[in-house]
């Protein structure tokens, strides 16, 4: 429900300058903070890193939605209270990622569980959100959303699996021996730098300009259901990478990934609402299934003794871009237009996924039979 909140909600107020202030706050927060994230959980367990870092966007979100019930908020305390919450996704991460192959047998379907959980949340989310917005203000989504991560809280506090912590020395040492496991994998730090790329050529620019054009040419409502979309096709992928265990993870994920890429280029082209829901489905689903063979082949390539400081290495490279390209999206969108920045985007990406299909080490990355 949040992109929702934050797109319609603070759209409104401070256009799509706020927009992408407020979510480079965030991603800039979490991706310079998730590397001591992943140092932490191995010192201190997964478990009780994600307890506090739900508690934290409890504070955060409830803060927000005070703001929003007390008339308009100011721009700064949302800019302030989004980079605390991303200080909280950053401690969070990477013990999701670390807790599934120890509580999990089979971590390919624990993975594909998890996203179809995700989309289906992601499905009911946009249209409830676009409502509450419309008819109650993003205050209330906010307020969800605070409650949402204090049943996380609880459910974790619950959870009765015992997580060994890792005997830590220095945090500069566990961090430089994270970056050795992280830079030793040619296949990882190669996905990375295509990420990276994409975080400010497509992923950042995509919610910014691609809100704006959509408001404008077709309305919140079909902004509404093509969010909707995205989250029918995340769950389809999902249900995929449940049933569908390709020898070659990643080469499989990667062209699935160009299914993407019809997204931005069907909002640059301004089509109607059926291609714009159709172009959505094709992303979450190609999403959703590259996220699923992404997670596996880190979960069980990596050693457990050292899977969260790697992660977070992997986390933050994949993010810490995309808030560039959130800031410079709005500028870049009135000097060149919006529809030729979401065309470039198209365009890079389809360059990347060139590029992760013609590196061997990326290409040939044999999956990890189960035990």
């Amino acid at each position: 429900m949040l992109p929702i909140a934050v797109t319609l909600g603070i759209l409104s107020l401070y256009g799509p300058v706020g927009v992408g202030l407020v979510l480079a706050s965030w991603m800039a927060s979490f991706g310079g903070l998730v590397l001591f994230g992943g140092v932490f959980a191995d010192r201190f367990t997964a478990r009780k890193m994600m307890i506090g870092a739900d508690l934290l966007r409890v504070v955060t979100h409830l803060v927000i939605a005070f703001a929003f019930f007390a008339g308009r908020p100011a721009l700064w305390l949302l800019i302030v209270m989004s980079a605390l919450s991303g200080l909280g996704a950053a401690l969070f991460q990477p013990g999701v990622n670390s807790m599934v192959p120890q509580i999990a047998d089979d971590p390919q379907r624990a993975n594909a569980v998890l996203r179809v959980a995700d989309a289906i949340a992601r499905l009911l989310g946009p249209g409830l959100a676009g409502a509450i917005v419309l008819l109650g203000g993003a205050g209330v989504v906010y307020a969800v959303n605070a409650g949402g991560f204090a049943v996380s809280a609880l459910c974790l506090l619950a959870l009765r699996v015992r997580l060994l912590a890792v005997p830590g020395t220095k945090v500069i040492r566990d961090l430089r021996e994270g970056w050795r496991e992280f830079r030793s994998r040619t296949w990882m730090w190669s996905v990375i730098l295509v990420w990276s790329v994409y975080g400010i050529t497509l992923f950042g620019p995509s919610w910014p300009l691609g809100a704006e054009l959509v408001t404008k040419s077709l309305g919140e409502t079909a902004y509404v259901i093509g969010v909707t979309g995205e989250g029918v096709g995340s769950i389809i992928g999902g249900l995929i990478a449940m049933r569908y265990r390709p020898s070659r993870p990643l080469f499989s994920g990667a062209l699935a990934m160009t299914l993407f890429m019809a997204m931005p280029l069907i909002i640059a082209l301004r089509l109607p609402l059926p291609y714009l829901v159709g172009g959505m489905v094709l992303a979450g689903a190609s999403w959703a299934f590259w996220s699923v063979m992404w997670a596996t082949s880190v979960q069980t390539q990596v050693p457990g003794e050292v899977l969260n400081r790697v992660t977070a290495y992997e986390v933050a490279g994949s993010v810490l871009s995309i808030p560039i390209g959130q800031s410079l999206a709005p500028v870049a969108g009135e000097w060149l237009g919006a529809e030729n920045v979401l065309m470039f985007g198209f365009a890079t990406g389809l360059a990347g996924i060139a590029v992760l299909i013609a590196t061997p080490a990326v290409r040939n990355l044999r999956a990890v039979p189960r035990a």
